[in-house]
């Protein structure tokens, strides 16, 4: 019996995906890029060499998010590492999409401050687009609940748009022309894989006394919506910077 699944394009571009810990990739973005002609690659950050120019040259950089932050650097020298490599990345003017942690590399690399708050935003809930946000690649997640796993936050870098807030974060997104685009929250994480971020994370759901149980329940409650608004917004942030290369 053919199958009704959509034949992928030949592979005739290549996205680089920047990972800290291993179930935090690409998910339900994975297949839509495969769709659109991606060949796909991971760059294990902790591991990998990432030399300033190595993410030069691919199509698409997404960098992915982590259980570290910026100002754990000095115990992880890798940070620093990747922190120059995104910010050579950006100064060719490629496509890069940072998720949460890579969100806040993208800020930092645009000399804007990243600290932690003291406090965290772990669980499904909707923003609040702005108006730039709401004209934006960003409007299919109105009233979306989104997954939030934070508690850095970054400042907007300047020349960039801020596209979306919560309120305990003002600062949820960022657009920095029209090929960088930053996200503070998860759109990309598999509802069906949800099980993987619980027990990666079971220490910090412990420790802000969150039951996963509930968090189980939203990603079922909320995952096919989601999954659907990610794709809306990815296919149109693709269409706009692969218009412009």
């Amino acid at each position: 019996m053919p199958s009704s699944r959509p034949h992928a394009a030949p592979a005739s571009r290549h996205a680089v995906a920047v990972r800290h810990v291993h179930f935090e990739d690409l998910g339900v973005l994975a297949p839509l890029l495969e769709r659109r002609g991606y060949r796909v690659s991971y760059v294990e950050a902790p591991s990998d060499p990432l030399p300033v120019g190595s993410l030069d040259d691919a199509d698409l950089v997404v960098v992915l998010g982590g259980p570290v932050g910026i100002g754990d650097a000095p115990g992880y020298p890798f940070l620093s590492r990747e922190i120059a490599a995104v910010q050579a990345r950006l100064a060719t003017g490629r496509p890069t999409l940072g998720v949460c942690l890579g969100a806040q590399f993208l800020a930092a690399a645009l000399a804007a401050d990243v600290a932690p708050t003291g406090r965290t935003e772990i669980g499904y809930a909707p923003l609040d687009l702005t108006d730039d946000g709401q004209r934006s690649v960003l409007a299919p997640l109105a009233g979306v609940p989104v997954l939030h796993w934070h508690g850095d936050a970054f400042a907007i870098p300047q020349g960039a748009r801020r596209l979306a807030a919560t309120p305990g974060f003002p600062n949820q997104a960022f657009s920095h022309g029209r090929s960088t685009l930053g996200l503070q929250f998860h759109v990309e994480a598999d509802p069906a894989r949800i099980e993987q971020w619980l027990v990666g994370h079971a220490h910090e759901l412990a420790g802000a006394g969150i039951d996963p149980r509930a968090l189980r329940e939203d990603a079922r409650r909320h995952g096919a919506a989601l999954t659907a608004a990610a794709t809306a917004v990815l296919t149109s942030w693709l269409d706009e910077v692969e218009d412009d290369r």
